[in-house]
């Protein structure tokens, strides 16, 4: 009796149900819509990446853990206009050593000033003394440690906090960021063929003993790699580290440049499916393409390399300190957009190799 009543309301309601034909059609198109939003979003990443490299990392989170833009808007329309005023992306290169949390052990500022005149690579030291919110004073790559936490990490929150913590320090808003992995880094390498870096200090590698000479010299991804992973040795140790990766830095976006990589869509494609997945972007206030499309507009490619002046530790501290008076001028430069009359009255203080 009862399956009877069952089949008897079926047979009224069915001439109802709407037709499965144009709900299937739209669900395909919505899916078509988030594949296509979400290649455009990882193409972004990988060109601003070019511009930021920063030498080690493994991978952080992927768009989706990071929040990926829920609207097309999100993403950076054609006809939205280009962003004006200054733009700073914060770049993390971590160290995940298992079972201990990872460590940021490369914190860069992309900096492109609202005069469009050239971008700026600034290097915050990670054994910089900062507060922390939540922790008090520690190193600055003790922030991404503290977020992400012990067993089961949290990536995105260990990114999360080394964000507030540097917009702490610096007051500088920061749009959004980016992470690579050592396979990104060698990929991008190869791909422009190999990056030229001149260094006025030879560095021997305690991994491979390779020697690189104080000169100048093309390295291919394996020895790029190589080079950005040391510290222990030279005379200035982790400072030392962040200044060869600035140099390589500037390396990579004048061989992306040269061979037009970074205008040309075609090429940025292949640079893309070269990197693969090894690339991690966050999403920020401005978007990547939106940050993309400065690109054309800035006067030189070719970046300058700074760092946040610091003290060298003392007696038995563990910690570099900010020196007390040209860090206060320097992050006031940088909050002002006047890094070029920062640069013009501390020469001595910008990266002489190339």
């Amino acid at each position: 009796m009862i399956e009877d009543d069952l089949r008897a309301a079926f047979d009224r309601h069915e001439p109802l149900t709407p037709p499965t034909g144009p709900v299937r059609a739209a669900i395909d198109r919505l899916a078509a819509r988030r594949r296509q939003r979400r290649r455009r979003w990882q193409a972004g990443g990988a060109a601003l990446a070019v511009l930021g490299v920063l030498g080690i990392g493994v991978p952080l989170f992927t768009p989706e853990r990071a929040g990926r833009p829920q609207t097309a808007d999100l993403i950076g329309a054609p006809d939205r206009p280009v962003t004006t005023g200054a733009v700073t992306v914060l770049l993390l290169g971590i160290d995940s050593r298992p079972p201990a949390p990872p460590l940021a052990d490369s914190v860069l500022l992309l900096h492109l000033p609202a005069d469009r005149s050239r971008p700026y690579l600034i290097s915050l030291p990670r054994d910089l003394r900062v507060p922390i919110s939540g922790h008090d004073n520690d190193k600055l790559n003790a922030a991404f440690a503290f977020g992400a936490g012990y067993g089961p990490t949290d990536l995105t929150k260990g990114y999360e906090l080394t964000r507030q913590t540097v917009a702490k320090l610096t007051g500088v808003r920061i749009e959004t960021g980016v992470v690579l992995t050592y396979s990104a880094l060698r990929s991008l390498t190869n791909e422009v063929g190999g990056v030229p870096v001149c260094l006025d200090e030879q560095v021997r590698s305690v991994h491979t003993r390779r020697v690189f000479p104080a000169a100048c010299q093309r390295l291919d991804g394996a020895a790029a790699v190589d080079l950005l992973r040391q510290r222990r040795g030279l005379s200035e140790g982790s400072q030392d580290r962040d200044r060869n990766a600035r140099i390589f830095a500037a390396g990579l976006v004048r061989s992306a440049s040269d061979q037009g990589v970074l205008t040309n869509p075609v090429r940025l494609t292949r640079l893309l499916s070269a990197v693969g997945p090894d690339l991690a972007v966050s999403p920020g206030e401005a978007t990547m393409l939106d940050l993309m499309r400065l690109v054309p507009t800035l006067r030189s490619l070719d970046p300058v390399g700074l760092s946040l002046p610091v003290h060298e530790p003392t007696g038995r501290s563990r910690y570099l300190e900010a020196d007390p008076k040209l860090a206060p001028e320097f992050l006031t430069a940088l909050r002002e957009d006047r890094l070029g009359d920062w640069v013009a009255r501390h020469p001595k203080l910008v990266d002489g190799a190339r």
